[in-house]
C-alpha cells in the first residue's frame, strides 16, 4: 500500500460493465474511493453514468489513500475497521464530503475498503446518516492479513447498528459442503496435490463467491442454486472496476479475457434474470423493500 498509489484510469472503462448492465435494466451500485472521486478526468465517466439515472453511487474507504493522512501505512492499517474509530469517521467524512461534492448528493451506501469493518463501524455509518453497508464476506477469513473474519457472517441481509436502522447486505458468498474439510485442504503438500480441486470437483468441499473474478458462471449459478435452496433471496454479484481493462487485475490480462469476463455477466444474468426470473433492486431498493415487509407484518 503506497499513499501515491492513486492512479484510476481503468475508470474510463466502466462504460463496458454498464453496457451489460443496460441490457437487462439493471441498476449497478459503484462503491467509489477517494482517487476516483477526486479527479475529474477518472470520476467524469461515473458522473455521466449517475446523471442518466442508470446507477447508484456508494463510499469505498481505502484509508491509505484518503486524508486525512494520520497514520502509517500499513497492511495492518489498510483494513480501515483497524484505525481508531475518529479516524476512521474522519476518513469517511471526507470521502463522502467529497462525493457529495462531485454528485450533487452524498451516499448512503457503504463498503469497506478490503471488506475491513471494525467495532465502531456500525456506530460512525449510523452517525454520517448511511443507510446500507455492503462490507461483509460470508466464509472468508482475512485475519492472516490482519482483517476480519467473515466465516460465522450471515449471508442473507440483517438489520445492525445501535439503532438497528442499517442493513448490511453481504457479499454472496458461501462454504458449499464442508467448511471444515475446504479449511484443512488449504496449503502445503495438500495443496501440490490439487487437493482443494479434487474436493470441489466431487461437490464435497468449496467456497464460492458471487463474482467473475476467479469464479467460473457454472460455479457462480451453482453457489445461487445451493443458497435458493437454503431460503435466500438476495444476491449480489459484485467485481472490481480494474477488471473491465486488460492488465489491471489478475483476471482479465488480455482483450480475449476482456471478452469473456463480460460474457461472464451476461451469462449469469442472462441465468437470473431469465431462468429465475430475479427481479434487479440496488442497495436502497432491498432496504426499503425489507422494511416495507416488516411493517406490513408487525
Amino acid at each position: 500500500m503506497r499513499r501515491e498509489a492513486t492512479n484510476v484510469t481503468a475508470m474510463r472503462h466502466i462504460h463496458r460493465g454498464q453496457a451489460v448492465f443496460d441490457e437487462f435494466g439493471l441498476t449497478p451500485c459503484y462503491v467509489a474511493d477517494y482517487p476516483v472521486v477526486s479527479q475529474v478526468e477518472c470520476v467524469q465517466p461515473l458522473r455521466e453514468i449517475f446523471d442518466s439515472g442508470r446507477c447508484v453511487i456508494g463510499a469505498h474507504l481505502h484509508p491509505w489513500v484518503t486524508p486525512p493522512h494520520d497514520e502509517e501505512v500499513s497492511r495492518h492499517l489498510s483494513f480501515p475497521g483497524n484505525l481508531p474509530g475518529d479516524l476512521e469517521a474522519r476518513k469517511i467524512e471526507q470521502l463522502n464530503s467529497t462525493i457529495g461534492e462531485v454528485f450533487g448528493e452524498a451516499a448512503t451506501v457503504y463498503k469497506a475498503g478490503r471488506y475491513g469493518i471494525g467495532p465502531e463501524t456500525g456506530e460512525t455509518l449510523e452517525r454520517l446518516g448511511f443507510e446500507v453497508d455492503l462490507s461483509p464476506l460470508p466464509a472468508f477469513d482475512f485475519r492472516l492479513e490482519g482483517g476480519p473474519d467473515f466465516r460465522g457472517f450471515p449471508v442473507d441481509p440483517y438489520p445492525f447498528g445501535s439503532s438497528r436502522r442499517l442493513l448490511c447486505i453481504p457479499g454472496t458468498a458461501a462454504f458449499l459442503g464442508s467448511p471444515w474439510l475446504f479449511e484443512n485442504s488449504r496449503g502445503g503438500l495438500l495443496e501440490r496435490l490439487r487437493i482443494p480441486g479434487i474436493l470441489s470437483r466431487l461437490r464435497l468441499a468449496d467456497r464460492l463467491h458471487l463474482s467473475p473474478e476467479g469464479y467460473s458462471v457454472a460455479e457462480q449459478v451453482r453457489l445461487t442454486r445451493a443458497l435458493i435452496g437454503r431460503g435466500t433471496r438476495v444476491f449480489t454479484l459484485s467485481f472490481h472496476s480494474p477488471s473491465l481493462a486488460p492488465g489491471h487485475t489478475p483476471y482479465v490480462h488480455s482483450d480475449a479475457d476482456l471478452e469473456r469476463f463480460l460474457g461472464s455477466i451476461r451469462s449469469y444474468c442472462e441465468f437470473f434474470f431469465g431462468d429465475l426470473g430475479g427481479l434487479p433492486a440496488t442497495p436502497l431498493e432491498i432496504r426499503q423493500l425489507l422494511l416495507d415487509e416488516a411493517s406490513a407484518a408487525a
